[in-house]
């Protein structure tokens, strides 16, 4: 997979990965696809996986990319793993906050805080 069109990029901070969104936009199918694939994968290898998913560069996002995020967060439970967001912008924390996912989530300011949150 060429690294530069990957649309996700996953680092290691401590005992967590944090996730980086690459571009502004979560709507295209493929690209919510191909992220979803490399987020499973990472949860497949990791033992109680802890993650952050920073949302700083994302401006819109999908219902598609919404249903990714819940089948993502849920195999993370089911690994006895933990599932932070963080930087999600106003118009998309309005999103899931309409659609309660903002009480399902762990939804933090920033990841710094995020990950003190998963610690």
């Amino acid at each position: 997979m060429d690294t530069q069109s990957d649309p996700i990029t996953i680092t290691e901070q401590g005992s967590a990965y944090v996730v980086q969104f690459a571009g502004p936009r979560l709507l295209d199918e493929v690209v919510i696809a191909r992220s979803a694939a490399q987020l499973e994968a990472l949860v497949r290898q990791a033992s109680g996986p802890r993650l952050v998913l920073d949302f700083a560069a994302v401006e819109h996002m999908s219902s598609a990319a919404l249903g990714m995020l819940i089948t993502v967060h849920k195999q993370v439970r089911q690994r006895g793993g933990r599932l932070a967001l963080c930087q999600v912008r106003p118009g998309i924390y309005e999103v899931f906050a309409i659609t309660k996912l903002n009480e399902v989530f762990q939804i933090y300011h920033d990841r710094t805080q995020a990950l003190a949150g998963l610690a």
